[in-house]
């Protein structure tokens, strides 16, 4: 294989990768012989067709297509082995030259990693952040954690009021005919939190169980079923059961029931503790933010359009795996949203360009500070990465191999990079 390499305008270069005649041949031969058995020819037992019959009879070139698919994953990436400049794209790939006893000839468009000018870098101004605990932030935990440990009771004797759950059947009417989706029964619904249309929860309120009602609505402009969007409606409406949360006191009780403190006040301070470690976490990644963000600013680069629309790519490809765990499909997430999949290459595109250009100067400050990760550090990340996939270091160093080892020992020095700029960061 001889590989190369034309520089082009905006960041881009031309790979211009040639296979050896022998390689293309040993290709088209191992098409053929995956392909035989599929191609019916007058005469001959299905597997048994000689190649140049079937090359007489579909074309010298029937094989050409599956031999180049073969061939070129394989040549790309021991051009990308031997290139010098460092690739930052997904190829596009041009074959052109494909013909048997001749080298096979394609070319490969990428985008080149930008060169980076950097501006300050050190003494970086931000804000101070505010990471005190106020005791109405404790309150509000407090009360979120007696909302979890509430429990619902009938309650009977009373009318429904706001805050209750009222068990309901319902039946929705437009012009006196019933529409389709207005009907339910035993729907439990929280009086107040506005999950129905228009008014209709506030019209429950001092009604009692048993009692039957007429709920008029009027559907929004802008509701979904446009059939019913803006018209009047009315919906008989039978209340069947009250109920309300019933939340447990703030005691020394209630605090040995949902954590490990004997006393209120213990754990009113563990949560303040907590509350205090979350804030601290925060501040650091929104002061790290800040300070990237100030380099960035800073800095002089240009982005290949190809590093970005690759940067995208990928960014959807992890959301739909994400989508994917929760069992969902983006065809589906598409339906639900509207969106489709150009649209969602657009949403992503600002973050992409962010995340390229945070990347792009902290390995600028890497090699201005002469920054680099130690074989600790590597070991305490292989260590990190064992533990939560539940294996063996040795063999997360296997699986990942000497390209693996590279990645990380970047990645840990670009952490570093950050950490660096962060801690010679003013705050003001």
């Amino acid at each position: 294989m001889s590989l190369q390499v034309e520089k082009l305008e905006k960041g881009m270069a031309k790979l211009t990768i040639e296979v050896s005649a022998e390689e293309l041949e040993k290709a088209i031969e191992n098409a053929y012989q995956k392909n035989k058995s599929k191609i019916s020819v007058p005469g001959f037992r299905k597997g048994k067709v000689p190649r140049k019959m079937i090359e007489q009879m579909y074309g010298k070139g029937v094989f050409y297509e599956d031999a180049a698919n073969a061939l070129i994953p394989g040549a790309y990436e021991k051009a990308l082995e031997e290139c010098e400049e460092i690739i930052v794209s997904s190829p596009s790939i041009t074959v052109t030259q494909l013909e048997a006893g001749k080298p096979f000839i394609f070319t490969a468009e990428v985008a080149l990693k930008p060169e980076v000018a950097l501006g300050k870098y050190k003494g970086i101004e931000v804000e101070k952040a505010d990471v005190s605990v106020s005791d109405e932030e404790v309150d509000a935990d407090l009360n979120q954690q007696r909302e979890n440990a509430s429990r619902t009771v009938t309650v009977e004797g009373r009318a429904v009021k706001d805050g209750d759950i009222a068990v309901i059947d319902f039946e929705g009417f437009v012009d006196g005919v019933a529409f389709e989706g207005g009907k339910g029964e035993n729907y439990s619904l929280t009086i107040g939190s506005h999950s129905f249309i228009d008014n209709f929860e506030e019209q429950l309120i001092g009604k009692n169980a048993g009692e039957e009602v007429e709920v008029n609505v009027t559907f929004p402009e802008e509701y979904q079923a446009a059939e019913l969007a803006g018209k009047p409606a009315m919906f008989k409406v039978t209340v069947k059961e009250i109920k309300e949360k019933q939340l447990p006191e703030l005691d020394d009780e209630f605090a040995s029931e949902v954590s490990e403190f004997e006393t209120l006040a213990e754990y009113k301070e563990d949560i303040r503790k907590k509350l205090g470690e979350r804030k601290e976490r925060e501040a650091k990644a929104k002061k790290e933010d800040a300070v990237v963000a100030a380099i960035i600013e800073d800095a002089k680069m240009e982005l290949p359009e190809a590093m970005i629309t690759t940067q995208q790519r990928q960014m959807v490809d992890d959301f739909a795996q994400r989508m994917q765990m929760q069992g969902l499909t983006m065809e589906q997430y598409y339906q639900f949203t509207g969106l489709n999949a150009e649209a969602m290459m657009n949403q992503v595109r600002p973050q992409a360009e962010q995340r390229i250009k945070s990347r792009l100067v902290l390995e600028a400050v890497v090699a201005a500070e002469n920054i680099a990760a130690t074989e600790e550090d590597f070991e305490n990340e292989i260590k990190r990465m064992a533990d939560m996939y539940k294996m063996e270091a040795d063999k997360v160093k296997e699986i990942m191999g000497e390209n693996g080892k590279k990645q990380i020992m970047d990645d840990l020095a670009v952490s570093k990079a950050a950490e660096f700029v962060v801690a010679e960061a003013v705050e003001k």
